[in-house]
């Protein structure tokens, strides 16, 4: 919440520095001007990238660093194997691969309050196609669910869970690709 309550803070500096950098038409002139300058876009992004919300990430927030073929390092730990993330809560997780992921694996949502809004679903290298049966079961229990590779999985799991929202992950090493 501070790192929000600070972009707050900068935002109304970075649009007033914004203002000031782009010249104002002459009300003279009743045709737009060509040669009037647009505020840079690359100073917008420059500016922006001086608030970086992303690197100020609370200590008890759980941030994926790296991932290798065998497992994950969130928080500077090494963690091998599946892993099942639900807001700032990190598991062991048993599947070893897509098809031993089961509705049984996953009945931790049956008794979790709340509910997260979404799941993500790490795959492994490569995005798979996910049993219907446990797609009904995830449907079931009000989560949307986001079936992606690991690689991708883990980050969009931190900037959902940067932004606050009640995200959980389960993701299968990178390594797997069946």
């Amino acid at each position: 919440m501070a790192v929000r309550q600070r972009a707050v803070t900068a935002l109304p500096k970075l649009i007033q520095s914004l203002r000031k950098e782009c010249p104002r038409p002459s009300p003279l002139i009743s045709a737009p001007n060509p040669a009037t300058a647009l505020p840079s876009l690359r100073r917008a992004f420059s500016l922006y990238d001086q608030i970086n919300l992303i690197d100020n990430v609370p200590e008890d927030q759980l941030r994926f660093q790296r991932y290798t073929d065998t497992g994950f390092t969130v928080n500077g730990v090494h963690y091998e194997g599946s892993l099942l993330c639900i807001g700032n809560l990190l598991m062991s997780w048993a599947p070893k691969s897509l098809s031993q992921i089961t509705p049984e694996s996953l009945s931790i949502f049956k008794i979790l309050r709340p509910v997260p809004e979404i799941l993500i679903l790490g795959c492994g290298k490569y995005i798979q196609l996910v049993d219907p049966e446990l797609r009904r079961f995830i449907r079931s229990t009000g989560m949307k669910l986001e079936a992606v590779d690991s690689r991708n999985a883990s980050s969009t799991y931190n900037i959902l869970n940067e932004e606050g929202r009640m995200v959980a992950l389960a993701v299968l090493p990178y390594g797997v690709s069946s």
